[in-house]
């Protein structure tokens, strides 16, 4: 799963909202990088546990020439895992079931047969008028009413475009 995948996942949580999912997401990896940075340690009980290692300064082997080169002191980020992670990951502890994901699912499944089809497209605007401004409902529902709209615009006018060589005809054959 890539970054652009969990916010996917996280906007589940959060009725459908990408941006609010992205912003949760990246202020917590914010906040943990800068702590880390700086040399604190960030503790998700259940979760594991993030810190910075100091590696000293050592001798290491160039595989390429097999010639020893000195490696130079540095920092990398540590991550050990929690004793539910643990447990989880291993299959001996299940997860709970989602509620939150299950809701959301419901909320989005009507609307978007609604808006699949173009006859009930009045019965999604009436859904998407009682929805959250931001939510995805009503979104599909602007979507079907524009569909609609523009398609009764395409067929208006080759309506007219074909009924206008007739009403010329018409007109032509009154006058003579």
């Amino acid at each position: 799963m890539n970054k652009s995948q969990l916010i996917d996942t996280l906007a589940g949580r959060f009725d459908g909202n990408k941006r609010d999912a992205q912003h949760a997401l990246e202020s917590v990896l914010d906040t943990i990088t800068r702590a880390v940075a700086a040399g604190e340690k960030v503790s998700i009980t259940g979760f594991g546990a993030f810190e910075k290692l100091d590696r000293p300064a050592r001798m290491v082997r160039n595989p390429a020439s097999g010639q020893r080169v000195r490696a130079k002191k540095t920092s990398v980020p540590k991550f050990r895992a929690g004793a539910n992670l643990k447990a989880v990951v291993a299959g001996q502890k299940k997860l709970p079931k989602l509620t939150v994901a299950k809701a959301a699912a419901t909320k989005a499944a009507p609307v978007k047969a609604a808006a699949t089809k173009a006859a009930p497209a009045k019965a999604a605007a009436t859904k998407a008028a009682k929805a959250p401004a931001k939510s995805p409902a009503k979104r599909a529902a602007v979507k079907a009413t524009t569909a609609k709209k523009t398609a009764t615009k395409a067929t208006t006018t080759r309506a007219t475009k074909k009924a206008s060589p007739a009403k010329k005809t018409a007109k032509r054959a009154v006058k003579s």
